[in-house]
């Protein structure tokens, strides 16, 4: 993690899951219009990302505007004297009348709909919401930006389950059918270097900071 950046490395990207919430425990869908904090586990957990991340030479911070991104965020730059940086379309994927529902019943109450979705190459929207491509699309774009801002530099990136995996799915050019098949805990760590031509995947969804002992 603290390797240093090849001259042909045009920028280094830590993206961070947030850290657990009451909502992650009760496995209901939480997406871009729930502001739910972290709960006591969550935390401990960030607290954890932090000092994992203490001895890393990181040059910015950027987080999703909720809060469960941001005081991840908050823990990560306690250890080094940065200012997190908030940008408001790393927020998690609008998930509309998914909000909040338990994903038991998103099999019951929207099965046909998850059916068409999976089919659909990323392109089917959530009822209420956008779908995989838009939140890729809107990604992206932040992503690009904060690489002109910052070249030659290590940047942590704090945002959420879709959000990140949609990112992976950009950067490296995978279909963005694969997002399910991409399993991020809370408080995972994925690296991504953007090196001129080829984008190399350096760690995925790494958890080891949060074991005992």
């Amino acid at each position: 993690m603290t390797k240093t950046l090849s001259g042909r490395c045009a920028i280094r990207l830590i993206l961070v899951r947030h850290g657990e919430t009451a909502w992650n425990q009760e496995r209901r869908i939480q997406g871009g219009s729930s502001d739910v904090e972290l709960s006591e586990l969550g935390r401990k957990q960030v607290e954890r990302l932090g000092l994992a991340l203490k001895e890393t030479k990181i040059d910015a911070i950027y987080s999703s505007p909720l809060k469960r991104a941001l005081d991840t965020a908050t823990a990560i730059a306690s250890h080094h004297q940065l200012t997190v940086q908030v940008e408001p379309d790393l927020r998690e994927m609008e998930v509309g009348e998914l909000e909040g529902v338990s994903i038991a019943d998103t099999g019951i109450n929207f099965s046909q709909f998850l059916l068409q979705w999976r089919q659909g190459q990323g392109l089917e929207k959530l009822p209420g919401g956008e779908s995989v491509a838009d939140l890729a699309d809107r990604l992206w774009a932040t992503i690009q930006s904060i690489n002109k801002k910052h070249r030659q530099e290590t940047v942590v990136v704090v945002s959420h389950y879709f959000a990140v995996v949609a990112t992976i799915c950009k950067a490296l050019g995978w279909p963005l059918t694969r997002l399910e098949r991409i399993r991020l805990q809370t408080s995972s760590i994925s690296i991504i270097d953007l090196e001129d031509g080829q984008p190399r995947l350096m760690s995925l969804g790494d958890t080891c900071h949060l074991r005992e002992g």
